[in-house]
Parts: structure tokens; C-alpha cells; sequence
């Protein structure tokens, strides 16, 4: 199931297999170390990207067009293709949601 067209989240109760794959996964994350992994990637298109938009960019918003822009675009448009990455448990339900909160810390 997705969200449907207009809907801000849908709410589909989980069979008993799916909540119990739930717990075990929970579990094994509760349990595993925590990783980080690096991952090399050709930039090409994105620094293109930012440099065809950097000027109307800068007089429409003020700001410099910076690859987080970049970045966060490119999650929300894979988001929009694989919609069950933007879902959450919630007791025996998947909220699937049809919007987009990213939060970017910044310092």
C-alpha cells in the first residue's frame, strides 16, 4: 500500500507476520554495532547542476545554492519512488506518509 493521492498518511494494520518481522528487526538493531561506511560518488551532474542555477538561485532566495539543496531533492524525489522508506511503525500500524519532512542541522 501507498498513500493515496491527496491523503497526508495511511495507516495499514500489519499482519502478524510483519509485526513480528518488525520486532526481530527491532531487535537486531537494538543489538548490532553502530557502522559508518563511506561511499565514493561521481559529482559531475550536481556540480553542473548548481552551477547552471547558482545565479537565479541567489536573487530569488538571497543565498548561495549549496549540494545540501542538491541533496535533499534527491531524497525527496526517492522517497517519491519508493514510498515504504518513508513510513513508520506506530503500535500495530505502518503510517505511510505522502509528505516530507527532512531537518538539516547546520552550524
Amino acid at each position: 500500500s501507498v498513500p493515496a493521492a491527496g491523503a497526508r498518511e495511511v495507516r495499514v494494520r500489519m499482519t502478524r507476520l510483519r509485526r513480528r518481522i518488525a520486532e526481530r528487526l527491532k531487535a537486531a538493531q537494538n543489538t548490532a554495532a553502530m557502522l559508518t561506511t563511506f561511499n565514493e560518488i561521481d559529482m559531475t551532474e550536481a556540480i553542473a547542476l548548481r552551477e547552471r542555477y547558482r545565479e537565479a538561485f541567489e536573487k530569488k532566495h538571497g543565498a548561495r545554492l549549496g549540494f545540501m539543496s542538491i541533496f535533499v531533492k534527491a531524497a525527496i524525489v526517492a522517497l517519491k519512488e519508493l514510498p515504504a522508506v518513508n513510513a513508520e511503525i506506530d503500535g500495530d500500524d505502518i503510517v505511510y506518509k505522502n509528505h516530507y519532512d527532512i531537518g538539516v542541522a547546520v552550524g
